[in-house]
């Protein structure tokens, strides 16, 4: 009788303990989570408010475009570097073509990424040097040359500047001042009004609500792709929220879903 006591306690007490660690595995990498946790069956929520864009924004591409893509992110987060990636090849296709416009608004993990404040801000100061080009170049330069998750050596920075085409001297005082912590702080901030939680976060702002026959083929989508926790749709259908890395195919459909192409 013992016997088959212990034979059925010890297979218990196995599977307890596989789900304490299962617990923990999870605990632990939920701070490290590229997007927020939203309601898998739940796709369209209140209002987004993102703040208009405006001159002091970092814009590509044509301000009346459809949609306009506003990018919260974080030099130093791995998932950020990713979509650089794939932003690119929406610039490529899409931004040129007028169709979409980027913008991007800095979004400093600080608890994990305390480093990337100090590498927004010195492409503010690229930006008050050498322009939006400068700024473009110089946010690139950082994502091509992080090892991500807080890896990467300040002291190439002066580097990155000159590459870009942006005096070393100027920029070097630039950085040092900290003139643009304020404006780094701004973003977050706006950020978190709009509902921003982990990085990458995207807004696409549309000029015209969605079509009752383009929500209904995207929620069809998100329901297929179980992106429930990545698109979400405003109440309003002037906005949807892109939250994490999502792969290049999967926001080239949605965009072209949007556009009714």
């Amino acid at each position: 009788m013992n016997e088959q006591k212990n034979n059925l306690v010890i297979p218990a007490a196995i599977i307890i303990a596989g789900f304490v660690v299962a617990a923990g595995i999870y605990l632990s990498n939920k701070g490290n989570s590229p997007s927020p946790a939203v309601n898998p069956n739940q796709n369209n929520t209140s209002n987004i408010v993102v703040s208009p864009v405006t001159s002091t924004d970092h814009i590509l591409g044509n301000p009346n475009a459809p949609i306009t893509l506003v990018e919260f992110s974080d030099t130093e987060c791995p998932f950020c570097k990713s979509f650089q990636a794939t932003m690119n090849s929406i610039r490529e296709s899409y931004i040129k073509a007028g169709t979409v416009a980027w913008v991007y608004r800095h979004f400093p993990l600080d608890s994990i990424h305390p480093k990337t404040r100090k590498e927004a801000e010195s492409t503010e100061c690229a930006n008050e040097l050498g322009g939006q080009t400068a700024f473009w170049k110089m946010l690139d330069t950082i994502y091509t040359n992080t090892p991500s998750n807080n890896q990467l050596d300040h002291a190439k920075l002066p580097e990155f500047a000159k590459s870009v085409g942006v005096d070393v001297t100027k920029f070097n005082t630039c950085l040092a001042s900290g003139k643009y912590a304020a404006a780094v702080e701004a973003d977050f901030q706006d950020g978190i009004k709009a509902g921003a939680q982990g990085t990458p976060y995207n807004v696409l702002v549309l000029k015209t609500a969605l079509s009752a026959n383009a929500e209904s083929v995207l929620n069809d989508y998100i329901l297929k792709n179980g992106l429930g926790q990545n698109v979400i749709i405003s109440s309003d259908k002037k906005d949807v929220v892109l939250s994490g890395a999502l792969p290049i195919d999967m926001v080239k459909i949605i965009l072209d879903t949007i556009l009714n192409k």
